[in-house]
C-alpha cells in the first residue's frame, strides 16, 4: 500500500502545542488505543457472504473482540451462533446494537445501497467503519460518506480482497519502480460463472440481482476492482466509455451480467472486462509498458521483457517470486485494527479517496451504457 509522507517534527510539535486540549467543532480525535485492551468490533448484516470469511479474520486477530452482531434473518442468527463465542450479543436492529453494544468499530457486510444510511449512524457514535466493496451505489453516497467519516474523526475502510494479497503489492510496487516503464495499458479481467452458478446464498442473490440495492449488476460487482486498479496503478481517468448487457436471457435478471468498461489517460488506456460469464472465475490483471508487462492474479505475479525474443515459460514470460506481507496487512481485519489501535490513516487502494473515485467512474460507466457515449470525467 501506498504509504503516507512523513510529518515534520517541527510542525508536529507546533500542532500540538497550539491545538491540545481544545476539541475541534467539525472533527473529533480518535485517541491510540490502550496497550492490553482489545478493539470492540460490531458487525452489521449478515446478508453478504464475505462476512462468513471475515468472521474467520476476526477470530483470528489477537487485537480484535468481536462483541455484537446484528441481522434480522432468524436462519443467518443461526449460522452465525454456531460459529462465534456465547459471549456475542445479537440484535435484529443495529442502531439499538450501536448504542448498547458501543463498538468501537463496526463490519458492514449489507445490500450496498445501505452504507451510506449504517455509515451516518456510526459516525454520530463516532464509530469506525469497514464495509465491502463497492464503497456505495453511486458516487454522491460515497462523497457524502467520505464527509461524514473525516468530520466525525473516524476511519472510513473500503475491503477488497486483492489489498491482502502478495502480487498485487508486488504488482503495485514494480510498476511504481519503473519495471515495465510509463504505464501504456492496462487490461483488468474479473468475474466468475455468476452468482446463481457459483451457489451463493439466496440471501446475497436477492440483492446481487437487485438493480437498486447493487446498483447493477457485474458492472458493479466487478467493475469495482477494475475502476480500484486504474485508480492505484495509473490515476484518475479522463474519459469512460461502457458497454453493459445481460447474456443469461433466460434467467430474466434485471441486472447486467456482461460489461467492458474502457477509460482513457492522456498516455493510456485501460480496459476492464467485468463478467458474471466467464467459464471459471477470473481475477486477472496485466499491465504493459515500453519495457515489458507485468501481470497478476490471486497467487502468481509474472514479467515479461520487452527484449525477450521467442519462446517463454508461460505466455506472460517468467515467474517473479512473491513477497510475504508484512504483518497486520494479510487480511482486512488485521489491517483496520492496526490502523486504529496506531491511529494510522487508511491507505490507499482501501482508501475513502480512492474509493469516491471509483464510484464516479462507475457512475459514468453506467451513464455511458445506457447512453452509448463516452463520459467526460472532470476533476
Amino acid at each position: 500500500m501506498k504509504l503516507p509522507a512523513p510529518s515534520s517534527l517541527f510542525f508536529v510539535i507546533v500542532f500540538v502545542l497550539l491545538f491540545s486540549g481544545t476539541p475541534s467543532t467539525s472533527r473529533v480525535r480518535q485517541s491510540v488505543t490502550p496497550s492490553g485492551t482489545k478493539t470492540r468490533i460490531a458487525i452489521i448484516g449478515l446478508d453478504h457472504d464475505h462476512v462468513w470469511g471475515l468472521l474467520k479474520d476476526i477470530a483470528g486477530e489477537p487485537d480484535a473482540d468481536l462483541i455484537a452482531i446484528a441481522d434480522p434473518h432468524p436462519e443467518l442468527v443461526s449460522k452465525a451462533k454456531a460459529q462465534v463465542s456465547a459471549t456475542v450479543k445479537f440484535y435484529s436492529d443495529y442502531v439499538r446494537m450501536l448504542d448498547e453494544a458501543k463498538p468501537e468499530a463496526a463490519i458492514v457486510t449489507t445490500a450496498n445501497d445501505r452504507h451510506l444510511e449504517i455509515l451516518r449512524e456510526c459516525a454520530k457514535r463516532h464509530i469506525h467503519y469497514s464495509t465491502e466493496k463497492p464503497m456505495a451505489t453511486n458516487a454522491a453516497d460515497a462523497r457524502e460518506m467520505e464527509r461524514l467519516a473525516s468530520q466525525a474523526g473516524i476511519k472510513l475502510m473500503v475491503n477488497y480482497w486483492n489489498a491482502w494479497v502478495a502480487a498485487s503489492h508486488d504488482l503495485f510496487h514494480a510498476v511504481k519502480s519503473g519495471q515495465v516503464g510509463p504505464v501504456q495499458r492496462i487490461i483488468v479481467q474479473y468475474g466468475h460463472r455468476g452468482p446463481k452458478e457459483i451457489g451463493v446464498s439466496q440471501y446475497f442473490a436477492d440483492w446481487l440481482y437487485d438493480p437498486v440495492k447493487n446498483g447493477g449488476g457485474a458492472i458493479m460487482d466487478f467493475g469495482c476492482y477494475g475502476a480500484e486498479w486504474a485508480l492505484w496503478l495509473k490515476g484518475r481517468p479522463t474519459r469512460v466509455y461502457a458497454t453493459a448487457t445481460t447474456l443469461k436471457v433466460e434467467q430474466r435478471n434485471k441486472v447486467d451480467d456482461e460489461a467492458t468498461i474502457v477509460l482513457d489517460y492522456p498516455d493510456a488506456t485501460v480496459t476492464i472486462q467485468a463478467s458474471w460469464n466467464w467459464p471459471y472465475s477470473k481475477s486477472h490483471v496485466e499491465v504493459f509498458g515500453p519495457k515489458g508487462s507485468l501481470t497478476a492474479g490471486r497467487d502468481y505475479l509474472f514479467f515479461r521483457s520487452a527484449a525477450q525474443r521467442g519462446a517463454s515459460t508461460t505466455p506472460y514470460g517468467e515467474p517473479v517470486p512473491l513477497n510475504s506481507l508484512p504483518g497486520g496487512t494479510s487480511n482486512p481485519i488485521s489491517y483496520f485494527v492496526r490502523s486504529i489501535r496506531d491511529d494510522k490513516a487508511i491507505e490507499d487502494p482501501v482508501s475513502a479517496r480512492l474509493n469516491v473515485q471509483a464510484m464516479e467512474i462507475l457512475d459514468a460507466a453506467r451513464e455511458s451504457a445506457r447512453t452509448g457515449r463516452a463520459q467526460e470525467l472532470t476533476e
